[in-house]
């Protein structure tokens, strides 16, 4: 989605401001423009890609809201507390897209402790840390959203990925338990789990694996970063107040 088409969205979370994790590029930056487009102001998080964040935060400043970059390890507590701070700057998130996130594509019995424990890091414990820190002033005004960005591999699993698969699924797993445990307090807690997008992602996949994967997807094509943008969105408005502990996967059919 070109940001004009951002430009023409009705500014329905005006005033909110929404915190993206692994914000500097792919879906995570999609996400972060989209939501700017849609009146919110933007918290970019990056881990080691200062320019792309930069490009990102001046996307999201062009959509008339307030932007900025901040590097941090959302798998450290120490580094999420430094997200929220630079959130509370901008007036406190009402507003969490759980995004970031590393892949892993390995045999199991190739996979290292050390590799493992990084995949659960990065996918599942941030989560876990950035939702823990934002909570306390969601509950406390009454409404928050929570959006965790899972993976289609959450839910059927994927051959070689097996980290990456358990990950995702754990996730899965906490949205829909935090989702009954806040309900009453005004937060919504969902995940979106994607199907194969056309993102960085697929880099390591040449054309052939390209070309078997489009065919198992029944509706033809890969999915682009407008897909996911248009669940994200709907799970951060104030519309979606009612939905909550659930997963939108938009896979193109590769998972039913």
């Amino acid at each position: 989605m070109s940001i004009n088409n951002h430009r023409n969205r009705v500014r329905e979370l005006a005033g909110q401001t929404a915190i993206v994790t692994g914000s500097s590029r792919g879906i995570g930056a999609a996400l972060a423009v989209a939501l700017a487009g849609a009146g919110a102001n933007v918290v970019v998080n990056y881990r080691q890609s200062a320019a792309l964040a930069e490009q990102v935060v001046n996307a999201c400043r062009n959509l008339d809201v307030s932007s900025v970059a901040v590097e941090a390890d959302v798998s450290r507590e120490s580094d999420v507390q430094t997200l929220m701070q630079a959130a509370d700057g901008l007036g406190g998130a009402q507003i969490l897209v759980n995004n970031a996130g590393v892949g892993l594509t390995k045999l199991l019995i190739d996979t290292t402790s050390t590799e493992f424990q990084e995949v659960l890091a990065h996918n599942l414990t941030s989560c876990f840390l950035c939702s823990r820190a934002v909570l306390p002033t969601m509950m406390q005004r009454g409404y928050g959203r929570i959006i965790n960005m899972s993976s289609v591999w959450g839910l059927s699993g994927g051959s070689m990925e097996v980290a990456y698969s358990a990950a995702k699924g754990a996730v899965l797993a906490m949205t829909k338990a935090l989702a009954k445990e806040v309900a009453k307090s005004g937060v919504t807690v969902n995940a979106i789990a994607p199907g194969a997008i056309s993102t960085e992602m697929l880099s390591p996949l040449d054309a052939q694996d390209i070309s078997q994967l489009t065919d198992e997807i029944p509706v033809g094509r890969l999915g682009d970063t407008a897909d996911v943008v248009s669940a994200c969105l709907y799970l951060a408005s104030p519309q979606s107040g009612y939905t909550t502990g659930q997963i939108l996967s938009p896979n193109g059919g590769l998972y039913t």
